[in-house]
């Protein structure tokens, strides 16, 4: 920084002659010789062109106009004769003549044109006016749009502009001189008319030189000339600077001397501004030696001109370096005293930064191509930055960080380590206060990272570069924590320091947001070492390649975060964090000094004062450590003390002498192979160290009052290097050193610096030259995951309490995209835990779950609220969008949705289920149309307080729910409130939630359903309040609606909602909404979804038993509804009920149903869609059809129905036909299998009609026996065998006739003859029917017995005390009859029989108790001996 401010260098003016100007000549020459040889009547010349004419008149107006300045100061003109040999008006009058000669056209020689101007500004005897009007016209004739070629003057004008010479006047003539000096040098530099160029470096230099000369003279004049100056400097650098992207496709060979002697050119040259005195003395302008100024004539007096080689790199490399020289600047030179002093400490610099601003803005990428450029911007020019970086200047800083932000979006890849040390030395030590930095500080460096953070792919390749890098910071990290931080109003008003942190923020998670989707993601794997490797060898195969280096990066960050956890070990105890290291492979399993020599190098929050312990430990093993430790080093071209400064940066020197020894040995022993030059051994290295450190203690120490002078140093280090001494100039340079920065023995702990040194400056740079090359991130993902791990946590919390504090309309629209933006992410890359925080903060933002926030006029408080509409709006955004990754976060959903119900501000439809529509079209039974259960048409609307007719219900009762008070109209207030609310809750979409929830991840649908199940509550037996049952309710019915829109995976809800209905129903033992909900959506469901889930039929329809617990109240009351939808099930899904357990679920409902006067009617119905034309009665559900329409057909209710019920028994034989004949074709076992179970059947049947047979009405009753009589005779293709007709007669025909006797004189009982003769009659024709089958039985003669028994008890019997007439007379000729068949066949004969009665006797012994006469009506002619053991076996056979 002591430095003055470095000249540019210009390269030698070259005097060759100008070979246009020398043709210029020539021609002259002849055209002379040939007017002096050319006759005297040769021709006239011919006249001039217009243009021509135009271009003329215009120099001689200039002409003039410079003359007349002249006269106007008659210095020059005291004497006629002094006109005639005044150089400058010959000169001039020179130029008359020629501009009106023969010889003047375009082609003419600009040089020619403007010598006499160009003299007239070099001349010293002009005053300040003139010079000026020479300039004017100058710049006139520059400007003018002609066919005159300017480009072969420019060189001769910036010369001339160079060497101006004239007597001041007075300072506002000088100013006059001095703007025009701008003007011309601009437009020199502009070039020529098509924008070609017109100077060389040499003259670009100059003209540089000359506008920042002008620019430091301007210091001491007005202010309208400081601004002038400074902005044609900011022209001069943007002019030349934006050739640079060109000068690649423009270079030729030719341009190399060119660039060899401007690098010849003597660096050192003095550069000043010289005061210009008023009065009579004269000076240059620019303060250039007038022995300097290059002649632009020979000896001869012709001109001379060189060769023009357009302007390049050469120049601005001088100009560059120029630039930066003037940031080492402490004082100002050459300042008029009196003068208004320029603030130097901010100005210069300021004026240097912008310019260099511009020449990075201007170059841009292309500064790379250029080494020298680029070596100025890595090396001087960010050194000068980390040093003006923390100025107490807001505009030097923020100009600082606006280079930075040009070079890293232009050079970010060659500037690597110097980025690291922009963000950890400037920013992250200026935008936080307790490293004392001013607000304006803290302001200037948060708005720069702000708009580093909306650079796209900035954090990512910070994240890449650095934190991944075992060898630098953690950078976004530690950038993402510092905005995190920063954005927290901790016990203040939100400020604007609190929002831009905010907008950093929020830029970094919206940039990670929009590359979601932009690339093909690929799988990452986690990362593992399974073996042990150097992990500071690791090496990338390609930096270029997302293939390669993703991968790469996240092994890097893998270990580093090891390493530190290895750190955090070591601190505690050294032993187990190496252990622990080699248990994670980053150390090998036998320690050697080099790993662990190169973790206390590279690895991060290191404990110094252990490191420095296990260094200086006399230990073989650690002296081994040391030495490798002190390798890693380089030291190649470093002076002692910065090496030394470097080596003790990286652990506490040990406090004893002996461990000071080893450690001291080690790093002169490795300074020594590097650097050689001056010490003659590594011994003289040790003893010169031992002597900086005793120095620097001596020097820096409180507590030693006589400090070391420079003397004693050299004196206490003589004959140390090898028996001689050191050069004096280098022992008083290391002392000056030590003496101004202080080694620091103790060092700072953690990994890092907040302050740049001189010796950490050159470690930096030599890192530079070894760092991995810069990886350059494209619009990828690939890192964002670990990114935002390592983020999430503190922005969203940042987001929050900004959100919380804020009021501004603009600042809560930020943080809604911010959270937006944040759940977008978790949702991407599947941060399940990260999306459900943020749900519960914007649930909290909502004010839905604040009753006291909204308990008055709720409504309109909610559409006031600007923050609660937004959270809301952002919440159910999520839910909708990213609801696939929601999990715990569904409870804090439901609870706003809850909150909202009760308002009475959800739609109608929030609980409706997909497939809806469909039902609302009424569905027709027998002319009836069913009440549709649960659809919207015939329900309260769902989502509304029962008091409220729907979303746009009566908007007094919104304003207040709880209140029955009258109300007055409205405000204008309120109706907007109220609609924005109404806007806001439309915009929310909530009903998607549900009926789009087939459409969500298995985990966010199971966690949704266990939410509403939770929010429901535990049911009671007594309901508490109306709230309680209308939340329990509305639960419900979401839950029922996304059951059914998840019928594909109801096995993944069916157990929660199962349990979930069966605590409803066997916890309630009154009627009330929920439990009809419950059993209603119980059977929906089982309706709904037994077509799709066939594996699940069983267990649905095994459900349905829940409805038969029911408590009797609670059955009665909505029973009717339950054999509706039992109905509408058995229509729906009869052929997809195959189990027998599913179909006894169902027929217990249905059977349930036939007691009841409402319900019977819609359960008979399903019964006889089942049992009609046999097409849905299957073995499974047979027996179950059987005994439910038996209980239809016993049921009261009504007559008809009973009737057909029994007419389905009856036709239900059809079935089992059917099946005794699939039976015989069936082979072996599994055929008589069938045919067993079809007598069992059959059996079961006819055992089913043989107690309806006992009905106590009539019609009811007869028609059973005739049904009866039906399957018992029309079962002939039934596979039945005679067992099975003995068992029928045991258990049903017997049984019946014996039944009908007995209840024949019961009052219930009437119209009994009619049944008693049926019955009687029913008997006669089976037995005749099966007459055939059975004779050939063993037990026929029993059978026989008990027809005839029954026969005697019946005409024998009284009804209502006397006997029957019809059956006296029915049953003798009903035995007439079988008899005369029994006879026929030869079944009925007189035999002798041995040892036993025959049936002959028996028969007649019965038949003549019936009628005497029968015997001789079936056998006429025949004599029958009256048996004696007649009346006796008579009696026992009644008793029988």
């Amino acid at each position: 920084m002591g430095r003055p401010p470095r000249p540019i260098p210009i390269p030698p003016y070259s005097n060759s002659i100008d070979p246009i100007q020398e043709q210029e000549q020539e021609r002259e020459m002849e055209n002379n010789n040939e007017e002096d040889n050319a006759p005297s009547a040769s021709p006239p010349p011919p006249p001039l062109s217009a243009v021509q004419s135009a271009l003329s008149c215009m120099i001689l107006s200039e002409i003039s106009s410079v003359l007349a300045t002249m006269r106007r100061h008659r210095r020059l003109l005291q004497a006629d004769e002094y006109d005639h040999n005044n150089p400058l008006l010959l000169s001039f009058k020179s130029l008359r003549r020629l501009l009106f000669s023969p010889s003047f056209n375009a082609n003419t020689n600009a040089s020619l044109l403007l010598r006499p101007f160009l003299d007239t500004i070099r001349s010293d005897q002009t005053g300040a006016p003139v010079t000026a009007a020479a300039l004017s016209s100058v710049l006139n004739i520059l400007t003018l749009h002609g066919p005159l070629d300017l480009r072969p003057a420019l060189t001769e004008v910036v010369d001339a502009v160079a060497t101006c010479r004239f007597e001041v006047v007075d300072q506002a003539s000088d100013e006059a001189v001095l703007m025009k000096i701008l003007q011309v040098l601009l437009e020199c530099v502009k070039g020529g008319r098509d924008g070609s160029v017109g100077l060389d470096d040499h003259h670009v230099c100059t003209a540089v030189n000359t506008c920042f000369r002008v620019v430091h003279q301007a210091g001491g004049k007005s202010e309208l000339l400081q601004r002038s100056s400074r902005d044609a400097m900011h022209e001069l650098v943007r002019r030349i600077f934006a050739r640079l992207p060109l000068v690649g496709l423009d270079s030729t060979p030719d341009a190399t001397p060119v660039k060899q002697e401007v690098g010849a050119v003597d660096k050192d040259q003095p550069f000043g501004v010289k005061q210009v005195e008023n009065g009579n003395a004269t000076a240059t302008a620019t303060g250039v030696p007038e022995e300097t100024a290059p002649s632009t004539e020979d000896s001869n007096g012709t001109v001379a001109t060189h060769t023009i080689e357009p302007y390049g790199v050469p120049c601005m490399v001088e100009i560059f370096h120029f630039l930066c020289s003037l940031l080492n600047m402490v004082e100002q030179v050459g300042v008029n005293p009196g003068t208004n002093t320029v603030a130097f400490d901010e100005d210069v610099p300021l004026f240097a930064l912008r310019l260099i601003n511009i020449a990075i803005e201007l170059g841009g990428p292309s500064i790379r191509d250029h080494p020298k450029l680029l070596s100025l911007v890595q090396d001087e020019l960010f050194r000068n930055l980390m040093q003006f970086g923390l100025s107490m200047s807001p505009l030097i800083l923020s100009m600082v960080c606006s280079i930075v932000l040009n070079l890293y979006q232009n050079l970010r890849t060659e500037l690597k380590m110097q980025l690291e040390a922009f963000f950890s030395c400037i920013i992250l030590r200026l935008a936080q206060s307790k490293f004392g930095a001013t607000y304006q500080q803290q302001e200037v460096a948060m708005e720069a990272l702000v708009d580093f953070c909306r650079q796209r792919t900035f954090m990512v390749e910070l994240f890449a570069n650095f934190d991944c890098d075992i060898t630098c910071r953690n950078v976004f990290e530690e950038l993402s924590n510092l905005l995190s931080r920063s954005a927290f109003p901790l016990n203040s008003p939100l400020s604007s320091m609190h929002v831009l942190a905010l907008e950093g923020l929020i830029a970094v998670v919206q940039g990670m947001a929009d590359r979601l989707g932009t690339g093909p993601l690929p799988e990452q794997a986690p990362v593992e070492l399974t073996e042990y490797a150097p992990f500071w060898t690791v090496k990338c195969a390609s930096y270029t390649d997302p293939e390669h280096w993703v991968k790469f990066v996240r092994q890097r960050k893998y270990i580093k975060r090891r390493l530190m956890i290895g750190a955090d070990h070591f601190n505690r105890d050294p032993k187990k964090g190496l252990e622990f290291l080699q248990g994670t492979h980053l150390l090998p399993e036998k320690l050697d000094p080099q790993s662990v020599a190169c973790f206390f190098r590279y690895t991060a929050g290191l404990d110094k004062n252990l490191v420095g312990d296990f260094l200086g430990n006399h230990d073989e093993f650690c002296v081994q450590v040391l030495r490798e430790f002190a390798w890693t080093f380089d030291f190649e071209g470093m002076n002692l003390d910065t090496a030394l400064r470097l080596f003790l940066e990286t652990f506490r020197l040990p406090g004893e002498s002996q461990k000071i020894q080893r450690v001291l040995e080690a790093f002169s022993e490795r300074y020594f192979e590097q650097s050689p030059h001056i010490l003659a051994n590594k011994d003289a290295a040790l003893v010169l160290s031992y002597s900086l450190i005793m120095l620097n203690t001596d020097q820096h120490n409180v507590q030693v009052k006589k400090k070391m002078t420079e003397d004693d140093f050299i004196r206490n280090n003589r004959h140390i290097n090898g028996g001689n001494d050191l050069p004096r100039e280098y022992l008083i340079e290391l002392y000056h050193s030590i003496c101004r920065n202080e080694i620091r023995t103790i060092p700072e702990q953690g990994f890092g610096f907040f302050e740049m040194s001189p010796s950490r400056w050159v470690d930096l740079m030599r890192r530079s030259k070894t760092t991995p090359p810069y990886i350059v991130c494209g619009s990828w993902p690939h890192l964002d995951r670990d990114m935002f791990a390592v983020m999430s946590g503190p922005a969203i919390a940042a987001v929050a309490v900004v959100f919380d504090h804020a009021e501004n309309a603009e600042v809560l629209s930020t943080c809604a995209d911010g959270f937006l933006a944040i759940a977008k992410i978790s949702a991407f890359h599947h941060l399940e835990d990260v999306l459900d925080d943020l749900v519960v903060s914007l649930c909290k933002f909502t004010t839905l779950l604040s009753v006291s926030a909204m308990a008055d006029e709720p409504v309109t408080a909610f559409g006031d609220d600007l923050k609660a509409r937004l959270a809301t709006e952002a919440l159910f955004l999520i839910a909708t969008r990213y609801g696939d990754f929601v999990r715990t976060g569904w409870r804090n959903i439901l609870d706003c949705i809850l909150r909202l119900h009760k308002l009475g501000l959800l739609p109608a439809r929030v609980a409706s289920d997909a497939a809806e529509d469909a039902e609302l079209a009424p569905e027709v039974v027998q002319g009836k149309p069913l009440p549709s259960s649960l659809s919207s048409s015939n329900m309260q609307v769902m989502g509304t307080p029962r008091r409220s007719s729907g979303l746009m219900g009566r908007f007094s009762q919104l304003l207040s729910l709880d209140t029955e008070e009258p109300r007055s109209q409205p405000t204008e207030q309120q109706l907007v409130a109220h609609q924005r609310t109404l806007q806001t809750i439309q915009k929310c979409r909530i009903e998607s939630i549900f009926t789009e929830s087939k459409f969500l991840n298995a985990d966010s649908l199971l966690q949704l359903a266990r939410a509403l199940i939770w929010a429901a509550g535990r049911p009671q037996k007594m309901v508490n309040s109306s709230d309680d049952e209308d939340t329990a309710v509305f639960c419900l019915e979401l839950l029922i609606a996304i059951t059914l829109n998840n019928r594909d995976r109801i096995v993944l809800l069916w157990q929660g909602v199962y349990e979930h209905i069966s605590n409803i129903v066997q916890s309630t033992v009154m009627p009330c909404a929920l439990v009809e909900k419950a059993v209603l959506g119980l059977l929906r469901i089982c309706q709904r979804l037994l077509p799709y889930k066939e594996n699940l039929a069983d267990e649905l329809l095994r459900s349905l038993q829940l409805v038969a617990k029911l408590d009797a109240r609670v059955a009665d009351a909505y029973c009717e509804r339950i054999a509706l939808e039992v109905s509408r099930l058995v229509h729906a899904n009869a052929s997809h009920i195959r189990s027998q357990a599913g179909w006894r679920a169902v027929m217990v409902l249905l059977s349930i149903t036939a007691r009841h006067q409402e319900a019977s009617e819609h359960g008979f119905d399903g019964l006889k869609f089942i049992m009609m034309d046999g097409e849905h009665i299957t073995p499974a559900n047979y027996a179950l059809c059987v005994e439910a329409s038996r209980l239809f057909a016993e049921s009261r209710v009504e007559v008809d129905r009973s009737v057909r019920a029994l007419d389905l028994l009856a036709g239900s034989v059809s079935c089992l036909t059917k099946w005794s004949k699939e039976a015989k074709e069936a082979v072996g076992e599994e055929g008589e299998k069938m045919a067993e179970a079809v007598r069992e059947m059959w059996l079961r049947l006819a055992q089913a009609l043989r107690k309806t047979c006992l009905d106590p009405r009539d019609e009811v009753r007869n028609h059973a026996l005739s049904c009866l009589q039906k399957i018992l005779i029309g079962s002939d293709g039934v596979c039945l065998l005679s067992a099975s007709w003995l068992q029928a007669f045991d258990l049903v025909v017997f049984a019946t006739l014996d039944d009908l006797l007995e209840n024949a004189s019961q009052k219930d009982y009437r119209n009994m003859e009619t049944s008693l003769v049926i019955a009687v009659k029913l008997l006669s024709k089976v037995y005749l029917h099966l007459l055939p089958d059975l004779f050939g039985l063993s037990s026929f003669c029993k059978l026989w017995l008990g027809v005839l028994s029954r026969m005697e008890k019946f005409i024998k019997a009284k009804i209502r005390g006397k006997r029957s007439e019809r059956l006296q007379e029915v049953i003798p000729d009903l035995l007439r009859n079988i008899l005369m068949v029994m006879k026929d066949k030869g079944i009925l004969a007189k035999r002798s029989t041995i040892g036993g009665d025959s049936l002959w006797e028996l028969t007649w012994l019965h038949v003549n108790n019936i009628s005497s006469s029968l015997q001789a009506e079936v056998f006429p002619g025949q004599d029958f001996e009256p048996d004696p053991r007649r009346r006796d076996l008579g009696g026992s056979e009644n008793q029988e």
